[in-house]
Order: structure tokens, then sequence, then C-alpha cells
């Protein structure tokens, strides 16, 4: 058998770049995206991307050559996900909720060549480019901005006035691009006045997207990949623990990822699918790839409101969408003029923070059957989701929002999930309270982090990633988060899960949203401090009423010593909140100010010892 080798016949790179090439033959006149009034097919998304293609490739890109985007879930940012690797480059998509000097840290740390600038953000990637150039060498060639104008909506019906072809300039820094960047062998554009550029002598004008797509050749053939190891895309972590950090995909983990999430999650063909989820997040969990590989159709949104995504049910008959737990509080607090009736279930994939079983429950109550999974950057979105198994369905509902709200199992593409005792890094017991650090393996993980030797070391130590969440693994095999290891509360030598008791207090059908930090304690060292936003404004909920909601569902050694109301959670550019800053607002807190709190301390203190 040694002698039977690889050849062309018989062996083939992975890349989800073949997704889009299938749609187009196989789904060819189906709708591929629709955004407002725009609608696209497959056979002319597939022509679009080979265009834009063809121009990053007269524009200079080469192979693993960085091309970043700001710019929300519109079309163009859909297409880039195929057309950059069509062109032998690697994608970076930035949150477009990030500040000036964070965009300035990702294009200087990517070494990007290509800027790709929605007109909504020209104020912040300029403000961007000028700290960039505030920095860089005099030589340095920083990269070269392309903006993309609206389309598929009328003048005065997206809020900006912007029709395809036109760009506000009053919306633009009055300031010369030739001032922000050095010169380069890319052409550059004016954020003062349309510039004049030339593309190699074959065009003068404003370097837009649409005109960049009108410029490529519509026969051009994809740049062969001969490694399906060559990075596909580039993605940024949200950096709440540290500095954010470069995670690379490859075109194999990209692809056998979207294969694991479309199964797992049992999408059928022609699913309707909103883009409730940033793009910028993992590459939208893979589904940008993973749309194309059912043939459906993408509903892209400017802005997750709850008009949107009723209006976008009701108008598209939308079957799958993705998002993170705080959507579903737009969508329960959704006006009366907002809503619609389902007509049919929606399936709702969501990550992030742990939602509580009392929310699932609203949220199946309203027409929405909502599966939980867990992941994270460095993994290529979901590495765990929560299957569902048929012999759960004769039990109640509250005990089925339970079973929901656990993380659930490895995705296929991981070959193995474990969770390990922090101190020895042997497997817990599968007891579902015995806990440890959440570690995986498989195709699914990363390359690495970019130009990070010692970060990417640390990450895979033992052979493991090391995803810096501490979880349980119950006797059926499934897995539940408790917290972040650096956010574990050490009191009095005990550890306290802050999920644990944010999902109690996020029972109380007055609380909004509810964030638990440690504070400092003269006694026991460390404490819970509880951060709550209400539903309503001037709501009558009082700390004292959160403290003994708390003592009827919690430990003693577990209750907040003190819970302190906000209008809203500071939260990171991706929404998790910031409890780096909770903790600061923490550590000048007083906690005497808890009546009767060294008495009922002195009654537990053998408990701790």
């Amino acid at each position: 058998m040694e002698k039977l080798n690889k050849c062309d016949a018989n062996y083939a790179a992975l890349t989800p770049i073949t997704f889009l090439q299938r749609a187009a033959t196989c789904y060819a006149d189906r709708a591929s995206i629709i955004y407002g009034e725009a609608r696209f097919t497959w056979r002319e998304t597939y022509d679009r991307c080979r265009r834009l293609a063809s121009s990053l490739k007269s524009l200079g890109i080469t192979k693993n050559d960085v091309v970043s985007v700001l710019a929300p879930n519109i079309p163009a940012l859909y297409e880039m996900h195929f057309a950059v690797p069509m062109a032998g480059g690697v994608l970076n998509t930035i949150n477009s909720m990030l500040d000036a000097n964070t965009v300035k840290n990702i294009l200087s740390h990517s070494e990007a060549k290509i800027l790709f600038v929605d007109y909504e953000y020209i104020a912040l990637a300029c403000k961007a480019m000028r700290l960039l150039k505030a920095e860089a060498k005099p030589s340095a060639v920083l990269p070269s901005v392309i903006l993309i104008n609206e389309i598929g909506y009328p003048t005065g019906n997206n809020g900006g006035g912007v029709k395809k072809g036109e760009l506000k300039y009053e919306q633009l820094l009055m300031t010369s691009n030739r001032d922000l960047v050095a010169e380069s062998s890319l052409p550059l554009v004016d954020v003062d006045k349309p510039l004049s550029y030339n593309l190699k002598g074959r065009y003068n004008g404003l370097l837009e997207y649409e005109q960049v797509i009108g410029m490529g050749d519509p026969n051009f053939v994809a740049v062969k990949l001969d490694d399906e190891w060559d990075p596909i895309a580039l993605n940024y972590t949200s950096g709440t623990t540290s500095e954010p950090k470069g995670v690379v995909y490859s075109h194999r983990g990209a692809y056998l990822s979207t294969l694991s999430m479309v199964l797992g999650w049992e999408m059928g063909t022609e699913p309707i699918y909103l883009w409730s989820l940033p793009m910028f997040h993992c590459n939208g969990w893979t589904f940008t790839w993973g749309v194309a590989a059912r043939g459906g159709t993408n509903v892209c949104i400017r802005k997750t409101t709850a008009s949107e995504i009723y209006r976008s049910i009701a108008l598209h008959g939308v079957t799958h969408m993705c998002c993170a737990p705080v959507v579903f509080n737009i969508i329960r607090e959704a006006k009366p003029d907002e809503r619609v009736q389902l007509k049919s279930q929606v399936q709702i994939l969501t990550g992030g923070a742990p939602p509580p079983a009392a929310l699932l429950l609203e949220m199946g109550q309203l027409g929405f059957h909502v599966v939980h999974a867990y992941g994270l950057t460095e993994a290529t979105g979901p590495a765990l989701v929560c299957e569902w198994q048929t012999k759960w369905d004769p039990l109640p509902q509250e005990e089925q929002a339970r079973l929901k709200a656990r993380q659930g199992v490895s995705v296929l593409s991981m070959v193995d999930v474990d969770v390990k005792d922090i101190k020895t890094k042997q497997s817990v017991p599968h007891n579902g309270t015995t806990k440890g650090e959440i570690v995986l393996r498989g195709s699914g993980i990363m390359k690495g982090y970019l130009k990070n030797e010692k970060g990417t070391s640390e990450a895979f130590e033992d052979g493991w990633f090391h995803t810096g969440d501490v979880g349980v693994i119950y006797p059926d095999g499934y897995i539940e988060i408790k917290d972040r290891l650096k956010d574990v509360i050490i009191s009095g030598g005990e550890n306290i899960s802050s999920v644990e008791v944010e999902a109690v207090i996020s029972r109380l059908p007055e609380v909004l949203e509810v964030a638990v930090v440690a504070m400092p304690h003269p006694r026991w060292g460390e404490s819970p401090c509880a951060f709550v936003v209400q539903k309503v404004k001037n709501e009558k909920l009082k700390e004292q009423d959160i403290l003994a909601h708390c003592r009827s569902n919690l430990p003693h050694y577990m209750l907040p010593k003190k819970v302190m109301f906000m209008k809203e959670l500071p939260k990171t550019a991706t929404g998790k909140p910031r409890k780096d800053l909770l903790r600061a607002i923490a550590k000048k807190t007083n906690v005497s100010t808890v009546q009767n709190e060294h008495r009922t301390d002195q009654l537990v203190t053998m408990s701790r010892l």
C-alpha cells in the first residue's frame, strides 16, 4: 500500500473557498445575500468574489499578505471571506467597536497591506492611521485605504443618506491621506476630497469597493492552495485579561470547523441565516463559509436591533441566527410595535457568557429554540455544543433549560476535550462538581499566535490548548463552564465561581444584567461584589432584596458582600463585561457598609479553616 501516493485525482487541499465554487454551480440562482434592497444570487456572488480577488492581485496582494477590513455585517465583508483567500491573502476582520488606538495596534502588528473601510467608520480609521503614522518609521509603508459605500438602501433610509456610488465626505476627517500614510505601491484614498490614483495606468478615479470589483476579471482563477496549513484568517482576541493576540487560522482548520458547525447544528439545505452575530467574531463562527456550504441565504443587517431582527424574520423567513446572550435582552425587551408573531421556530446558536436557565426558558416561549455553545477565538469559534438528546424530551421545562445551559460536548473538529486539575494536571472526576481547567485538542485549534512564540508555546503546553476557563464535567460527558481562571474569587480558602453567583441573581425578574467580581475583604481576603443593571429605570429593587435572594439560593460563603446598581455595565468591544474595571471599582469599596456581616462571618469561620 505504500506505493499508493497522493495525486491531483485523490487529494485536494482543504479550504472553505470550495464551498463558494460549489454553491455557484449547485445553487446558482438561489439568493445568496439580501441587504436592504440589494439582492445577489450565488452565481453573482461568485462572480463578484472572483473580480475582487483579481483586483487584489492587481493591487499587489501576494501570498500571506494581510488584508484588513473595518465594516459591519454588509455584503462586502461577506464577500471578502472568499475573495481575499482566493487572491492568496489573509483576511483580518477588525472589531468595529474598538477604539482608534487598538485598531492602530492591530494594523501595525498584522502589517496589513490594504484596509477596507465602511463609510460609517472612516473617522475611526483615520484616527487609527494618524496614530500609526506617528509611531511608524519614516520609511514605513502603511496600509492603503479602500472605501466601502452603502448599497441596498435609498437615500435617507439607512441613517447615513448614502447611495450606491456616493460618499458623504463631510463624514471624513479633514486631513489629507498623504499626511497620514507614506507613499506605497498601492493607491491611496484622500479623506478630504476624491484623489485620483493610478492602477498600473489603467484607471483614474476614486478607489471604492464597487469600482474595485468592476475592475476585476470575472474569469479569475483562485490562487492554487498548495498547503492546507497555509493561513486563511487573522483574528484578534478581545483582550479581557491581557493584551489582544493575533490568532491565525489555517485553510484546513477553517474548512473542518465549518463542517463541524453545519453538522453539529443540523443545518439543512437552503437555510435563511440572519447576521445578528458580527462577522468579525471568529469569522462569524465560520458561518460566513457555512451558509455557502448549504446553499443558504445571508440576510445582512448593519445594526442588531429588535426591529431589524423581527423585521428580517417576518420579511425573509429567517430560520437560523447566532448571537451572544446580550442579544436575548434586545429580543425580550422589544416594543410591542417591533414584535411579530413567529410563524415557525427560529434556531439560535448562542455563546459567550452562560445564559441563565430562566432566560433560555423565556426565549423558548417567544419562539426561539436556543442551542448553547462554548468557544474561543483560538478554537475557530465554538468548540463545544450542547447537543440535545431525545431522552431529555419528557423532562420538565425547567430541567430542560438547566441542561441546555451547559456548554456541552466537543464539536466534530475536536479530537478530545477534558477538564484538568489546575495543580496536578490530571483529569478531574466526571461528577459535575470538581472544577478544573477546560483543555482542547483538535483540527479546529488555531495555528498559533502571530509573532508570539512564547504565548503559543504556553497555550499548547502538554499537547493541549489551555483555555483558561474553569469548568466541570458531568457523568454524561457534558461540560459546564464555571468561570475564567482569573475571575475565580478566593474567599477564605474557598473558590467562588462568579458565574454561579451571577446565575442566581439573574433569576430575579427585575435584573437585566449582572457581573460579579472580587472585592477586598479584611478577614477573608476576597469576597463577591455584584454589579447589577435593572430592567426598568427607577426600579424599586434594593440591595437587601438581592442579598436576601442570594441567602435563599447560595451557600453563605458565596454571598455578595456588596451590591452596586449601574445604568449599564462597562463592556469590551465584543460585549463582555469589563471585569477589570469593575474590580477597580470594587477595590475601593468598604465592606463594613454591609450590616451584620461580622456577626454572621463568625458563624462560618470554622467551615473555612
